[in-house]
């Protein structure tokens, strides 16, 4: 039975940590002759909590601990239950107040048709985006940008995103191009970019990938060469499949540059500001994509272009880390953007149900299209959750430990939008293949969402990875007597019949995470609570059985991952329905109902990749799955004789 005064406390906890995520967001400025968000109140405003001491404001902690990362060690952050908020209804009204202005204009300014068959935004919506100060989102105040939070800017990403051309043209600029003068620029560097960037006046660009060098950034071959006088590097070498490249003023450019280490000269990636006005800069015709078609996206060339050594970004050598960083730093919105063309979406294919008649019947009325509806809420409520929840620790802290989450958000936000939309279509039928309507429009901008930001693929590596990593050096000692059972038979012993009574019994539930919910979902925090025990033991298990070597079983890492993922959403989902139900939230149960699927196909998922993790390669298909495989490529293809083949 739950402690109802201890329920009640973290409720009052609750008011106060969410207080915490926002008391430095800083006032929102919209610039917009329509939207009169700029009132002479507001700068009043601005103005007093200039004023306001760091002490009276409350000055963010430096970084966290690692919620995720912890995960893997069998630790939970009871925390994380608490669903961040903006508590101030000020600041709540203020950001509505913003939203409005920009859904009319993507209402009535924005054709996405004709943006999709001309493959090009028309100068006058680039104004229009640039006239709202869209691409200054994140930039300070001080250089002219709204100096948007990240719970704010992924707000914002669920209306941008209603255009897939328009939300990665800005994503470009913001989210990556200017970014690493955002994370690493000094003063000098940021007055003289930031101002022209947050107006629009210029955009930007980054340059990262190559011909040769994709989701391996350090493999790339540009070059920065320094000049005999220490002045200028000289820049040769090309880039493809830039955003914005083709209408870039100013990009993000990394190149191999020639460090001294230890006395020993070696290459390491190095971070540039380049200025198209530099001159040695040049563009490919713009590429024909199959989505996202009115972003521009072209190779850039560059030919001993000249860039002064005060526009390196951070230290020479140090622009692989900067890359990922920047990377890193805007995941988590593709888990808005996302949640919010697909809610759009949903409300467009229920009408469509409500109103198709088929053998008599309103499609709306059959089971298996109830099942796909219920399906798809459910996975844009996890997209949702999983999306503000990591908004919220990045707005907390000054230097938040948070990639690991965001990787999660991207990896199940663009697999669920792409069958989400997937299944939209099949219920919308012949309409959804149509291009007279919008819908096989949204199907083809969703694909690039499993590519962009670095592949899901690698990504999962990089969850499972980290968190290894992060439990390794806690568990270093231990793993290290486990993989010597000769030399260490009692602590083997009683490790193996710790997880025999562990599998027959189930892990004990000494967290009590239940306790810090609403008392309705006490069966699924003691299923999260379960899992969360089972993958501890499944990590040490994985680290124990493969050691250093774990970095090649690729395909155990990806279980690892998708069961963090699984159990990042929970966290997410019940701490959302269980905040929404407390404070009585209009549909609060439908939230919990939404909540509670959720949960229950997790735990499914959780279960069967733990059986899979559990059974070793040659019980979980993965020694099949290799040599299939491999003999596919080493009969160049499809390496079964045809159907119809016989031996006479």
């Amino acid at each position: 039975m739950m402690n109802s005064k201890h329920f009640l406390t973290r409720q009052l906890i609750s008011l106060a940590r969410s207080a915490r995520y926002f008391q430095n967001a800083g006032t929102i400025r919209l610039r917009s002759t329509a939207s009169n968000l700029q009132t002479e109140n507001q700068k009043q405003a601005t103005e007093q909590d200039s004023q306001v001491p760091s002490t009276a404001t409350g000055k963010k902690t430096r970084t966290n601990k690692p919620f995720m990362k912890n995960v893997f060690l069998g630790t939970f952050d009871k925390e994380m239950l608490v669903y961040p908020e903006i508590s101030d209804k000020e600041e709540y009204d203020e950001l509505n107040a913003m939203v409005e202005p920009l859904e009319r204009f993507f209402s009535e300014s924005v054709d996405s048709k004709a943006i999709d068959v001309a493959a090009k935004i028309p100068e006058e919506t680039l104004q229009g985006l640039k006239d709202l100060g869209l691409f200054g989102q994140q930039i300070p105040l001080e250089y002219g940008g709204l100096a948007l939070n990240a719970t704010k800017y992924a707000r914002i990403a669920e209306i941008t995103a209603c255009d897939g051309s328009i939300a990665v043209t800005l994503a470009a600029h913001q989210a990556i191009g200017l970014k690493g003068i955002l994370l690493a620029g000094n003063t000098a560097q940021k007055e003289k970019y930031l101002p022209k960037l947050a107006s629009g006046e210029h955009v930007a660009a980054f340059c990262l990938t190559e011909p040769g060098s994709g989701s391996d950034a350090a493999s790339i071959q540009t070059r920065a060469t320094l000049s005999e006088d220490g002045k200028t590097f000289y820049l040769n070498g090309g880039k493809i499949w830039i955003s914005n490249g083709g209408i870039a003023d100013v990009f993000t450019v990394f190149a191999k540059t020639e460090v001294v280490v230890d006395g020993e000269k070696k290459d390491k990636v190095s971070a540039f500001i380049v200025e198209r006005a530099f001159g040695g800069v040049t563009n490919g015709k713009p590429e024909d994509k199959l989505g996202i078609r009115g972003s521009n996206t072209v190779e850039v060339h560059f030919e001993n272009t000249p860039v002064p050594v005060e526009n390196v970004l951070g230290e020479v050598g140090s622009g692989f880390k900067l890359a990922m960083n920047i990377l890193n730093s805007g995941r988590f919105s593709m888990g808005s953007s996302g949640a919010g063309i697909l809610k759009k979406l949903i409300t467009q294919t229920a009408e469509h149900a409500c109103t198709r008649k088929q053998f008599g019947r309103h499609l709306s009325e059959f089971g298996l299209i109830k099942e796909k509806f219920a399906k798809m809420a459910v996975t844009a409520y996890a997209m949702e959750s999983m999306a503000y929840l990591t908004a919220g620790i990045i707005d907390m802290y000054e230097e938040p430990d948070c990639a690991v989450e965001a990787a999660m958000v991207k990896i199940f936000s663009s697999e669920g939008c792409w069958t989400s939309v997937s299944e939209c279509l099949q219920i919308l039928g012949g309409l959804g293949y149509m291009k007279e309507y919008p819908y096989e429009r949204f199907l083809r901008d969703a694909r690039i969402l499993l590519i962009f930001e670095g592949t899901n693929e690698i990504l999962r590596l990089f969850v499972a990875l980290q968190g290894l990593q992060h439990a390794g050096k806690q568990l270093k000692e231990l793993v290290k007597k486990l993989r010597n059972p000769l030399n260490n038979p009692g602590l083997v012993m009683s490790t193996a019949w710790s997880r025999v009574r562990s599998r027959a019994a189930g892990p004990s539930l000494n967290l009590h995470l239940n306790e810090d919910l609403h008392p309705s979902l006490k069966s699924e925090a003691q299923a999260l609570e379960s899992s969360v025990a089972k993958f501890q033991m499944a990590v040490e298990n994985i680290l124990t059985r493969y050691g250093n070597n774990v970095i090649e079983q690729q395909m155990e890492l990806k279980r690892l991952a998708d069961i963090a993922i699984d159990l990042y959403g929970t966290t997410a989902v019940l701490s959302r329905a269980s905040r929404s139900y407390c404070i009585g939230l209009r549909n609060a149960d439908h939230e919990m109902m939404l909540a509670k699927t959720f949960c229950y196909e997790a735990n499914q998922r959780i279960e069967q990749n733990l059986k899979e993790l559990s059974a070793g390669s040659t019980g979980n298909m993965n020694e099949n799955y290799r040599q299939i495989a491999d003999t596919i490529f080493k009969n160049g293809g499809f390496a079964a004789e045809h159907a119809l083949a016989h031996n006479w």
